[in-house]
This record gives C-alpha cells, structure tokens and sequence, in this order.
C-alpha cells in the first residue's frame, strides 16, 4: 500500500487514521502504545512520531510506503 504525502511530514496516528487502519485517533493512538506499529522495521510507541517520504510503516500484516507526492 502506498501513501502519498502531501505536506512534509504526517503523524503516525494521523496516517493510521487516513488509510482506514483505525476508526479513530484515539483508538490510533491506542494500537501504537500497545506496540503494535512498526517504523523502519522497529516497534514505534511515539504517537505523535513524524513520519517522512521513504519511511515504511507496518501495521496487522499491512505495509505502508510512505511517498512524496
């Protein structure tokens, strides 16, 4: 799955939210404290972490490339 960024950088919770892999912030923020969220292949607990074009996020077996637009 590709994602296209618009701006500089989105934050983790925020894209989470936008590709439908959580129904909301809360429960976003909620699935990345309980260390669900990879980063770059690492365990991310920081909510608010940005992410960049070029990062990869993994969530519940789905794979994000975050790209430039």
């Amino acid at each position: 799955m590709n994602f296209k960024l618009n701006s500089e950088y989105i934050e983790l919770c925020q894209l989470l939210k936008l590709e439908n892999l959580a129904q909301s912030g809360g429960e976003a923020k909620f699935f990345i404290s309980e260390g669900q969220v990879n980063v770059n292949g690492e365990v991310e607990l920081r909510k608010r972490k940005k992410i960049y074009a070029g990062d990869v996020v993994e969530f519940e077996g789905t794979k994000i490339e975050v790209a430039a637009s």
